[in-house]
């Protein structure tokens, strides 16, 4: 259950109707010794640097010590300053509160140790309410940031950023950091397909934004590691790892997709090139790991039966990487045609490289020769025949 206190009404109309409105969650647990110069210093900086209307709403994850009395005092002291109370823990939890019932154009929120320089608030905003992007997020990992922390949590950070660029090949490069926001209509949209109350609600955000096609900007930022930091990264990393797994078996099954009721972003009409480059490297990596089994398994099971083996193993790789990557189709519609569609090309392919095998090999070379071929050649027909048939629907 959640409360809520402080100078404004929330959902109230902006003051000037031809200015932007911004709310901006500090999301708080036992932060009583930072609170209040924290949100001075938020507060100072809004008050001189931003251009938009503007709220701070600090969002009390259950604190036990005098974090929730010191708030109170602080959305008393100043009209633009809200109090949000919530009886259990969890920073999704929390934001997820403040931001549901936001009537702001834009929603954001950055941490209460003020790790993240506040000069990159307006570019993290600016983008959302032209309406260029649908979120925008903090990165300590792009060229341009400046960033001060200890080996482990750099090393800790980097390899859960690509984990998530190999898996999901998302764009962003920093899931983790504390500075982000959004434009209302299309977060509202978001948060009832998020799950997570805790430490991956942002990453599972921002899949999801990305899988449902929304373009996420990225900010380079300062960033100086608070050294009183209680999150305990072992645990956090092990909750984000099993946030990894679990929505790569949602999009798997096609649950990725989120009603955006007008707000999605219009594909290009012909995306000849970008599909021609993508279908060429993932067709190139497919060749490069089906020789590969090929090659292991030709002396036990002969030419044929190993180049069927091969084949068809980086064939399903093949077809999954293709429909998202290549033709960007992300949900369950459709998938049935698809996959019937790439089976019947399957089978051209691989009967294909069977008869040139059947006729011409014998010599380790000439069989390859062959494989590279028809592989090549089958790979054309097939990049027609999806453009033209199978995904044409």
């Amino acid at each position: 259950m959640a409360r809520t206190r402080g100078g404004g009404v929330r959902g109230a109309a902006p003051v000037n109707a031809h200015r932007s409105s911004v709310e901006i969650t500090v999301p708080v647990h036992n932060e009583e010794h930072v609170l209040t110069a924290s949100i001075e210093q938020l507060h100072e900086h809004l008050s001189d640097a931003f251009p938009f209307d503007w709220t701070i709403v600090i969002a009390d994850n259950a604190s036990t010590d005098r974090t929730l009395e010191i708030a109170y005092g602080l959305a008393d002291r100043f009209d633009r300053v809200r109090v949000l109370h919530l009886e259990e823990k969890g920073r999704g939890r929390a934001l997820r509160a403040s931001w549901s019932g936001s009537g702001s154009d834009v929603v954001g929120y950055l941490d209460v140790d003020l790790s993240t320089g506040l000069d990159a608030l307006l570019p993290l905003v600016a983008p959302l309410v032209t309406g260029h992007s649908d979120l925008a997020v903090g990165s300590r990992l792009s060229s341009g940031s400046a960033v001060a922390r200890g080996p482990k949590r750099e090393l800790i950070s980097r390899c859960y950023n690509l984990i998530l660029r190999l898996v999901f090949a998302v764009r962003f490069r920093d899931a983790q950091c504390g500075f982000k926001a959004g434009r209302t209509v299309v977060v509202q949209r978001l948060l009832p397909a998020v799950d997570d109350e805790a430490w991956f609600f942002d990453t599972e955000l921002l899949l999801l934004a990305e899988h449902n096609g929304l373009r996420v900007h990225e900010v380079p930022v300062d960033w100086v590691d608070d050294p009183d930091s209680r999150v305990d990264i072992r645990s956090t990393a092990l909750g984000d790892l099993r946030g990894v797994r679990r929505m790569v078996w949602r999009f798997l099954r096609g649950r990725g997709g989120v009603d955006l009721a007008g707000h999605e972003r219009i594909p290009l009409r012909d995306d000849f090139g970008r599909q021609t480059v993508t279908f060429a490297l993932i067709g190139a990596f497919s060749t490069v790991l089906a020789l590969a089994v090929f090659l292991a398994l030709r002396e036990q099971l002969g030419a044929v039966l190993a180049n069927v083996v091969g084949f068809t193993g980086t064939t399903v790789l093949n077809f999954w990487a293709n429909r998202r990557y290549t033709f960007r189709r992300r949900d369950a519609s459709g998938r049935w045609w698809h996959i019937s569609g790439s089976i019947a090309l399957y089978v051209f392919s691989l009967t294909l490289a069977s008869v040139g095998l059947a006729l011409l090999g014998g010599q380790l070379v000439t069989e390859v020769i062959v494989l590279v071929v028809t592989w090549s050649f089958a790979a054309v027909v097939r990049f027609v025949l999806l453009r033209s048939w199978v995904y044409r629907r």
